[in-house]
Order: structure tokens, then sequence, then C-alpha cells
């Protein structure tokens, strides 16, 4: 097997994540059947126990605070529409199950139930859980928009809240008597207000950034405080140009900052007895972690290695367990106690190599790209492997797929443009109206660099990426036709005035925030943006992957752009499977890597095993399935 492949198939455990009153119960993600699912693992006896076992896999799962149910979220196939279920943490008869490290164990054998009896299937748009098995559940569909539930133990749910424009439920207090909601009644999907609101769904008070200013701030629910009869509130703002953590009691309305002075996005989290934050920061595509004593406000370092936070929480013993991984090293589950947290078993994942940083002039102020090499001199043929989102950004973390490229003597270059995070709000919300175009004029700017300086073989440069990034892909195809000898587009949006009508309602009022509007309030914006617009410029061969559950990216606007290559007789591939917006099937994963790299080989003329120039394969061997 090749190291490539170790890399995906290599077990990996997620963050456990514990039950608040009964921190020795906990749930975590694992791919340790070859299928991303859910496990329940108690600390006390070591047992742990597969909770779901679905073709498509599973990964959303929350615990009650006192340990003894889990719920999960049940869609179809990776559409993600569908209803919470929930089933004890022993199990369906106390039975352990298998174990992702293991231990002693079987297979998934809880019982489940519907968790909310009475709510029609949904997207599902947050979730809280109360100490006394009150539920509120946040809720999404085309025909409703936004509804918030509170369902009490034997009765109906009784629905608190309603908006058409987007809203989720970001926390429920300690005692269960405040509900946190993000909304965006105002119409920026980008940018949220907080209402807190008690169980009657009667409003207690709002923080409002959106207002009395040039530009409109947002605002995130980070959680209440963890301590009973504590009333505090955590809230991510960007005041001062960047996501930082302040303290808000909605009581009283005092308003707490909180002198944190590190540079890039910070976020933070209680420490169980609530004297103290735990700081996750986010700065140049590294993460690190801090205490803030909100007493003092004495700020300490949290030691870790060198790389990225996948995620981090405080024990109840004061210990804090955090996942760690970087561009070389494979993701590990660590603990400041020095203790062992959680290994999964088998064999490891190959490291691969470190990636360096380069930091571009671009039209809209310096770029930074990550850039990983295989050995040797460039230059190299490369990968513009261009991140989703658009609201996220590529980091110095552990990564099977750009890992895979280098094996196979490509360069990848991998590029923070505008409306990534992590380089501060303007960076952030630079994308709005021109969307699309934006983000290209900042990986043209890299392109040059990278063939300029010798690392990227200007014949051989390759634009790829999954969902956003598969967006850019096609836009960049047709509106830079002479700049890529390939394209490799996984989800992508590929006709944007269909896909808004056939995506998931959250998703339509994204867009219209990013676009301003509608297709038929701004169609000139919409098609200017629109990788459809622009397809007949395309002349690199294309290869596009595409789920046919896919609630963000649907199947027909996919299928309206690969209709008008066929007509144009223009160089494609098509594979098509069965799953939503990407897969959380292991071998899934593989196939498809295979299959683009497979692709890229062939028109690139570049060597493989068994492989050749296209134009010495048959029709059959060209064609992927459809």
């Amino acid at each position: 097997m090749p190291d490539w492949e170790k890399r995906f198939r290599a077990p990996r455990v997620g963050l456990p994540e514990w039950a608040e009153d009964a921190p020795d119960r906990s749930l975590f993600v694992s791919n340790a059947t070859g299928t991303y699912e859910l496990y329940a693992w108690d600390r006390a006896t070591g047992a742990q126990r597969q909770v779901t076992d679905r073709p498509n896999g599973t990964t959303d799962g929350v615990l009650t605070p006192d340990g003894r149910w889990i719920w999960w979220f049940s869609d179809t196939d990776g559409d993600e529409f569908g209803v919470w279920l929930r089933q004890p943490f022993d199990g369906a008869d106390g039975a352990d199950g298998a174990g992702a490290d293991g231990g002693e164990s079987g297979e998934a054998s809880g019982a489940d139930e519907p968790a909310a009896p009475g709510l029609e299937p949904s997207y599902p748009a947050g979730l809280a859980l109360g100490r006394d098995g009150t539920a509120v559940v946040g809720r999404s569909t085309d025909e409703e928009g936004s509804t918030i539930h509170v369902v009490a133990p034997g009765s109906e749910p009784r629905e608190i809240y309603r908006h058409r424009e987007s809203a989720g439920v970001g926390d429920l207090s300690h005692d269960g008597t405040l509900i946190a909601v993000e909304h965006t009644e105002h119409g920026d999907a980008m940018h949220s207000v907080i209402r807190v609101v008690r169980l009657d769904g009667t409003a207690v008070a709002e923080l409002d950034d959106t207002k009395g200013g040039t530009e409109e701030l947002g605002l995130s629910v980070m959680g209440f405080a963890p301590v009973a009869g504590d009333t505090r509130l955590l809230v991510g703002h960007q005041r001062r140009g960047r996501w930082e953590p302040m303290v808000w009691d909605p009581l009283t309305g005092v308003e707490t900052a909180l002198a944190i002075d590190l540079p890039g996005d910070v976020g933070a989290d209680w420490f169980p007895d609530g004297s103290a934050l735990l700081i996750a920061h986010d700065h140049q595509a590294r993460g690190e972690l801090w205490r803030y004593e909100l007493a003092s406000g004495e700020l300490t370092r949290v030691e870790t290695p060198a790389g990225s936070i996948g995620g981090a929480g405080a024990r109840p013993d004061g210990a804090i367990e955090f996942l760690w991984s970087s561009a070389e090293q494979p993701p590990q589950v660590r603990s400041t106690s020095g203790r062992a947290v959680l290994d999964p078993p088998g064999f490891k994942a190959p490291v691969s190599v470190p990636v360096s940083d380069a930091w571009v002039d671009g039209p809209g102020g310096r770029v930074h790209a990550l850039v990983q090499k295989p050995e040797g001199e460039g230059p190299f043929p490369t990968v513009f492997d261009i991140h989703g989102g658009p609201t996220w950004h590529d980091s110095d973390s552990f990564a099977a797929g750009p890992a895979a490229w280098v094996d196979h003597g490509f360069a990848v270059v991998r590029v923070n443009y505008r409306g990534s995070t992590g380089y501060g709000r303007a960076w952030t919300d630079a994308l709005k109206h021109r969307v699309g175009l934006i983000e290209l004029e900042d990986i043209a700017a890299v392109r040059e660099w990278a063939v300029a300086s010798g690392l990227a073989d200007p014949e051989r440069l390759v634009l790829s990426g999954g969902s956003w990034g598969g967006y850019l892909t096609l836009l960049g195809l047709g509106t830079q036709p002479e700049a890529w000898a390939l394209g490799l587009a996984a989800v992508p949006v590929a006709d944007y005035v269909t896909a808004y009508h056939d995506e998931m309602e959250a998703l339509k009022a994204m867009d219209r925030t990013l676009l301003g509007g509608t297709p038929e309030e701004v169609p000139e914006r919409f098609e200017a943006s629109s990788p459809l617009t622009y397809v007949d410029q395309v002349r690199a061969p294309v290869y596009i992957s595409a789920g046919v559950n896919d609630p963000r990216c649907p199947i027909r606007q996919i299928d309206n752009y690969v209709e008008r290559l066929q007509q144009r007789g223009a160089p494609h591939e098509v594979y098509r499977y069965d799953a939503g917006h990407g897969s959380l099937v292991v071998e899934e994963r593989i196939k498809q890597l295979r299959l683009e790299i497979d692709f890229a080989q062939r028109h690139l003329s570049l060597p493989g095993p068994g492989r050749g120039p296209a134009a010495d394969r048959t029709e059959e061997q060209r064609a992927l399935p459809e």
C-alpha cells in the first residue's frame, strides 16, 4: 500500500467531547471501521462503543449534560436533511461496543428513538440540551425559513422563534432559563446579531453590532458560563477588526472587554469553574492556546507544538486536551497533563513534508500561501489546491490530499485569498459583489510568484479545489483560460443561478449577502460570478466530481455545466457518487483522489504506474463513472 493511501486509511480519532456534569462520559468521531462514525467512551472503565453505523457515515452528535443520552443527527445519504435521534450512553442493553482503541468492544448496540418527537425533518440550525431534559432545537427549511423549538420532557415541541432569514441556537444557560440565539434578521448572513430569550420566546436583551457604523460587524455565541446562577455569556465580536471575545451579561447589560493583545483571530471557551478562559489563537495559518484569568487579566501561554490546533477543551481537573497536527505530522489528541488521551488502533499514518510560507503582493494586500514540494529541484508540476468556505483558511495542519500530490511529484500551493479567515475582518469581508473574481486575483498573484520563483512549471499548472474551491476552479478555468493546464473541481458551484434556487435555505441567505440580492434582483452580479458564463472559454481539460445528494452544491447545476462542455466537445470527465457534500467513507475518498491523480498524469503526460499519455488509452479507459 503506498504511503498516500495509508494516510487516508490510518485510523483517526477526533477530539473527545465530554458530558458537562459527567466528564468521564465522552463522545468522539473515528474512521476505525473505514467510515467516520460516532463512538461513546467511558473514561472510568476504558470501555468504548460504536454509537452509529450507517453506509455514508455520521459525525454530528451531542451528549446530554448528565451523560445519560447521546443525540445524533440522522439524514439521508449525506443530504443534511433529517431529524435528531437519541440512544442511551450505554447502548440498548448496556453492552460494550466496537472500540476505536482496540479495547473491550463489539458493534453498535444503541436503541435509537426520536429525540424530539413531533418535529418534521429539516436542516439542523443548532442544538442546546438542558439539565432537566429540555432541548432547544434549531431548524431550517425552504418553506419555513429558520425556526427554533423548545422540547420539554413529555410535551409537544413549542415554537418560540421564526424568521425567513437565517438564525440558529447558540447556547442554553446553565440553569436552563435563557437561550442565546444568533440571527440575521437584518439580511446580512455574514454578520449575526445575538438575542437572548426565555423559554417562552420572550426577549431579554439583544446585542447588535450591525447598526450605528459605516460597516456591519458580526457577533457569535461562544457559550454561557458553566456555573449555576451565572448568566454571563461569552461573545465573539469584531469591534477591533478581528474576532476576539468579550463577556456580556444579558440580565444586567454589562459588557466586559478583555485585554487579549494577540494578533490574528482569537476564540475562547470557559474553564469549568468560570474563573478563566481557554483562548484559541489563530494567526498566519498556525494555532496556539492561552489561559486568560478573568479577575486579573493575566494571559499565560499553554505549551503546544508548532502547528495547528483542531479543537481544545479544559477538563475539571484543569488539564487541557487538544487535537494537534502539522502539515508534516498526523493528528494527535494531546493533554497538558502529559497523559495519553485517546490513541487509535492499528498503524500510524506516514508523515509528509513540512510547509513553507510565501507572502505575495496582491491587488488587495499581501497574500499568504502555504507551499509543500517534493524532493529535487523545480520547476515542478504544481497543484493550486484552493480551500472551500469561502470563510475558512488553509493552515499548517495535516491533510492527506496535498500530501498525496507531493508523493506523486507535484508541488502544492494553498492560497488564503481574500475571504479567508484568520487575517482580520477586512480581509474576510472583501468578497462582496465581485464574488469569485476577487479570490482569483489573489490566486493569480501567487501563481505568478510561483512561476517566477522557479517553483512551478508554467506548462503544468493545475487549479483544484472542493466546494467553494471547486467553484473557484471552474470560474478560474473560464476567466483565466491561458493560465491553467488542468482543472479538478469537487462538489463545485458551476451554474450560480441554478445553484441558488436549488441549495439549502441558509446558503441562499449567504449568497444574497455576498452578491447583494437574488438572481432576479442583481442578475448582472450572478452572471459575472457564475462559471457557466465563461464555460465556452474553458480550454483546459476539466475533471468534476459531485455528490448526487448534495444540498450545498446541488447536482442539477453541475449537470447544466457538464452539458455545455459536452455540446462543445471540450475534454472533461465526470464522476458522480451517492453521497452529499463530500464523503465520510475512506475508500470513497481514496477512489476520488486516485481518479484525480490519474486524470492529471494522463493529461499532463506525466509518468505513473501503468499509465501513459491520454492518446494511448481507449475510450472506455478514459471514461469515468457517470
